[in-house]
């Protein structure tokens, strides 16, 4: 991946990537973004699980209180939105509610 990434810079010594190439590294990239940001609301999830603030977990993730807590529940509606479509992927009703709960009120 290295090499292919360093060959979209167009230097003369490499080889550019072909449409396809780029299409398939532009799903792969999506696919390690989407994967990394579910982590990182899981990770949020222990986080708060464990009794760190909202304030603990800005800071730890470069933002504000405010930020995290919002980024946090966009996800969880997003997980609540994809069981009430899918019936099986994402939160289903109980879960979505023991997100928020955990979540706790939007701490201004």
């Amino acid at each position: 991946m290295r090499d292919a990434l360093a060959a979209m810079t167009g230097d003369e010594d490499t080889e550019t990537l072909s449409r396809s190439e780029s299409l398939e590294l532009l799903a792969l990239s999506e696919v390690v973004v989407r994967k990394a940001g579910y982590g990182r609301q899981a990770m949020v999830r222990t986080a708060r699980g464990a009794g760190a603030s909202w304030t603990q977990i800005g800071a730890a993730l470069g933002t504000s209180k405010q930020s995290a807590w919002e980024t946090h529940n966009r996800w969880i509606e997003d997980q609540a939105r994809q069981h009430e479509l899918t019936g099986h992927q994402g939160f289903d009703p109980g879960e979505a509610d023991s997100a928020r709960g955990l979540a706790g009120p939007n701490p201004r």
